[in-house]
């Protein structure tokens, strides 16, 4: 297996992993058709490969009281690599921000933002948020519902390749 190819096994094991990354290797291999030994180094192969880069529980964030998930388009003032850089180091520290993303269109970053409740975002908006180096402007927009929250991604086998 090389850094670029996966194979039909592999996409299954992906998969299956992503399903349940507590599978144990016999029933993982049971699942896909193949004996545990074989299975197993495939699994290593793959973690090796950055293929698979680690293993999570998966919370309710309700559960752990973050009632809120708000997005925020963030557009900065100059678009200079510098700057990026600096806005980008510092949305790195902020643990309220679950994920952020560099965007084109009428926006340069997307972060994605989860709080306690409304009064707590607000709090974290405008003296965290917008305090960060070189925010020009930001749009919040409020999820009111989950409808398909990110579980998985799409592992598509391969068109042509072996097992």
């Amino acid at each position: 297996m090389t850094d670029h190819t996966l194979t039909l096994t592999d996409a299954r094991i992906l998969s299956a992993l992503q399903q349940d990354g507590r599978m144990a290797n016999q029933t993982l291999a049971d699942h896909i058709g193949m004996s545990a030994s074989p299975c197993w180094r495939r699994v290593r192969q793959l973690e090796e490969h950055r293929y698979i880069q680690g293993y999570r529980a998966v919370l309710d964030r309700r559960k752990i009281g973050l009632g809120v998930m708000v997005f925020i388009r963030v557009s900065i003032d100059r678009h200079s690599r510098t700057e990026a850089q600096k806005f980008e180091e510092e949305v790195m520290g902020l643990e309220d921000v679950v994920a952020c993303y560099s965007i084109g269109g009428d926006a340069d970053f997307l972060l994605q933002v989860v709080a306690r409740d409304l009064d707590s975002f607000a709090e974290f908006a405008m003296t965290v948020v917008r305090q960060l180096p070189g925010i020009k402007e930001m749009q919040s927009m409020f999820v009111l519902k989950e409808i398909k929250p990110f579980t998985s991604l799409p592992v598509k086998p391969p068109q042509v390749g072996g097992a």
